[in-house]
């Protein structure tokens, strides 16, 4: 059987408590609870019940602190993927966008979302799912309703 994971001596199961009480974050509040709850000599199952987790969640938790203290007990959130796109790049697009497309050169009347997954593909070489396209243009401020193009036969004195 594996031996328990010990936990840093520096902090007693009073000053944790305390820790806890002052946290502005509930996670990391239960978290410091269920390391008190360990220092006090209680099972490892039992504090991690105290904390709302299991025996395991709470081993990784211990290793956090014993590695960063209190501070690494806090989530920590990413902000997610890079954009494919630079803010350049999506300013040309908008560019594109707005100035709608040139019937010949595109063989459209109306910006579509799949032509406009040919065309961030063409130009800046990046592949884009027609769905996120739409979500790009979302982003960018356009509505998803637009206009009835005129024919190019249609008077126009209308």
């Amino acid at each position: 059987m594996p031996a328990a994971v010990k936990l840093r001596e520096d902090f007693s199961a009073e000053q944790l408590r305390a820790l806890a009480r002052r946290s502005k974050d509930v996670n990391q509040s239960r978290r410091l609870l269920s390391l008190a709850a360990v220092r006090d000599g209680k099972d490892r199952g039992e504090a991690a019940r105290i904390g709302g987790m299991d025996r395991q969640t709470l081993r990784d938790w211990v290793h956090r602190f014993n590695a960063a203290g209190p501070e690494g007990l806090f989530d920590n959130w990413t902000d997610g993927p890079k954009s494919r796109l630079s803010a350049e790049q999506l300013a040309t697009f908008a560019k594109i966008v707005e100035a709608g497309p040139d019937r010949e050169r595109d063989g459209v009347v109306r910006w579509r979302r799949v032509d406009l997954k040919r065309v961030i593909a063409e130009t800046f070489g990046v592949d884009f799912h027609e769905r996120y396209v739409g979500a790009l243009l979302k982003k960018l401020g356009f509505s998803h309703i637009s206009a009835r193009p005129r024919h190019p036969a249609q008077d126009g004195e209308i």
